[in-house]
């Protein structure tokens, strides 16, 4: 059973769960995304176009920076060193095996033999000492994988296929962290280019290579007809099936689709509420429902600032949102409301409805003991003569239409009790600097991160000096002793163990970090961070990677 309040794996209501929890994959539209029709057995050859919703990186070496679009598209010709299987274990990858002293200072990673990048480079102990090098180096601008390697104090070459990490600390999430393809291994001597040149094209291990890069266009990629290095949990050895990919960056949602239903590209990301509305009921489309770990999709209220430095405003703010009806009524099923700062998909999450319903009136008293009791003429809340005034900017790259109608309603209903939400959409570069400046007192910040560590990520005081990109993570600013203790601890608790003392220690320490986050009302859950795809009826054999929830198109191929 699980720990009460803790929400266990969604398991019934997706179509295809079983065996995928932590993949977070459901398949709808068609019986299975491995049988459309035609032949059962995988032909070579073929192209495959895919069309991205989501913002064209401006980088496609996932080292620099570290956001999802960088890893949509890095997941096909870059390769880590470890993986998840469907059930949530770390798998092989690049990395054979794996030790850790019983301190957990240091971690020793065997590399499989004979593997290659495929500008020659041979897979070694120093390639992997060159990635590491790379990402903590604050010249290449990282935020994720700089984040995620902040213990790594040291490497070392122990022989040409051991390679040794030492840790300042120990870090249960480190495997985890190391699974994600903003880690992902590149070639050491690609990496001795200009940032320019490693952004166009990264070298890899993996089975695509970045053949061109027409930008406002696509990316080429192209078949590596020596690939050798499959994660353990592949469905097939030697190189890809497809040919070619094509990735294509069309943003308006209605052309996606349209240009899926006349077989003009493959797959199709980023699939509105509608879409995937109207998928359900064709018999040629496949519909994967696969929402990302970590984090919840969430809206973090700024406490490092007035209004929202008083909780008991954060919590009025909360109780002024109406999320259940604008969920219900804008993603026709396609989403599930969160009351979690964990996704769905992390077994560790805890749920507390009880701490989000929509109560105008507790909002309205809430506001009054808070000294915001007197109106303006526009019927807002004001203070010492200020408005309660919430700046909101919402990156029109990382929101859809149906998230940005329900930041709307929420701002209709947040008026209602007397808070002046002001939103303003940006484009992905706007709002990194409306965030850098802290020029915000609400925001809505995709986070993806395996396991629950990304608490500490996102809500451990640490988060709120910027990484080397200028990044940070802790949006909320949320700045607690007790908190940042209790991160610390489950962080440090056990190796990344699965059973026993170590891993009830730590799943405690993980539901008391989850509580004083939800009762602090620093954040309002969503629902999950949506990863929906739709594929046309040729499509065979894709998946989402169970480790971030990206596609992998290594099994797939065409069945024209």
């Amino acid at each position: 059973m699980p720990r009460p309040g803790i929400v266990p794996p969604r398991s019934t209501t997706l179509a295809a769960l079983a065996g995928a929890a932590a993949l977070g994959l459901a398949l709808t539209g068609c019986t299975s995304a491995a049988s459309t029709g035609g032949s059962d057995e995988p032909t070579s050859g073929g192209t495959l176009t895919y069309a991205s919703g989501d913002a064209e990186p401006t980088c496609l070496d996932p080292h620099v920076g570290g956001n999802y679009p960088q890893a949509l598209v890095s997941s096909q010709f870059l390769e880590s060193l470890v993986s998840l299987d469907a059930d949530g274990t770390i798998i092989p990858w690049l990395a054979d095996s794996w030790t850790v002293s019983p301190d957990g200072l240091s971690w020793e990673f065997t590399l499989k033999d004979d593997v290659t990048f495929t500008d020659g480079t041979p897979l070694d102990a120093a390639a992997v000492q060159a990635n590491i090098a790379h990402l903590q180096d604050p010249e290449t601008g990282s935020s994720t994988g700089y984040l995620a390697l902040a213990k790594v104090t040291g490497t070392e070459a122990v022989s040409d296929s051991v390679v040794r990490l030492t840790l300042a600390q120990p870090d249960s999430a480190l495997l985890e962290s190391l699974a994600q393809p903003w880690l992902a291994i590149e070639s050491p001597t690609a990496l001795m280019r200009s940032q320019d040149e490693n952004c166009a094209a990264p070298v890899g291990t993996g089975p695509f290579i970045v053949d061109s890069w027409v930008k406002q266009n696509a990316i080429t990629l192209v078949r590596n007809e020596d690939y050798s290095s499959p994660p353990a949990d592949a469905e097939h050895s030697g190189p890809a099936y497809l040919e070619e990919i094509v990735w294509r960056f069309i943003p308006d949602s209605a052309s996606r689709y349209a240009a899926l239903q006349a077989g003009e590209v493959d797959v199709i990301d980023n699939a509105q509420p509608d879409t995937i509305s109207q998928a359900g009921a064709s018999d040629t489309i496949v519909h994967l429902d696969a929402p990302r770990p970590g984090a919840s999709n969430r809206i973090e209220l700024n406490s490092g600032k007035a209004p929202f430095n008083d909780a008991a405003v954060r919590e009025a703010f909360i109780r002024s949102a109406n999320v259940d009806d604008a969920v219900a009524s804008l993603f026709q099923g396609s989403a599930e409301r969160s009351t979690s700062a964990l996704s769905s998909v992390e077994p560790l999450g805890v749920s507390r409805p009880d701490l989000f319903d929509y109560d105008p009136d507790a909002a309205a008293e809430l506001l009054d003991g808070a000294g915001w009791a007197e109106k303006d003429s526009d019927g807002y809340r004001v203070k010492d003569g200020v408005r309660l005034t919430v700046v909101f900017p919402v990156s029109t790259n990382q929101s859809i239409p149906a998230e940005q109608s329900l930041f709307e309603q929420i701002q209709a209903t947040a008026k209602e009790t007397g808070f002046d939400v002001q939103l303003t959409k940006l484009d992905l570069s706007s709002w990194y600097t409306a965030l850098g400046s802290n020029a915000y007192d609400a925001v809505s910040a995709p986070y993806t991160k395996i396991g629950p560590d990304v608490l500490r990520i996102l809500f451990h005081s640490d988060g709120i000096t910027p990484a080397p990109s200028g990044y940070f993570a802790n949006h909320a600013q949320v700045n607690g002793p007790e908190l940042d203790s209790l991160l610390t601890e489950a962080n440090q608790v056990s190796t990344g163990s699965t059973n026993g003392a170590d891993a009830d220690q730590r799943a405690a320490l993980y539901e008391d970090a989850q509580n004083l986050i939800l009762e602090g009302f620093y954040i309002l859950p969503l629902y999950d961070q949506q990863n929906h795809f739709l594929l046309g009826s040729a499509v065979e054999g894709a998946r989402a990677l169970p480790t971030v929830s990206t596609p992998a198109f290594y099994d797939t191929w065409l069945n024209r």
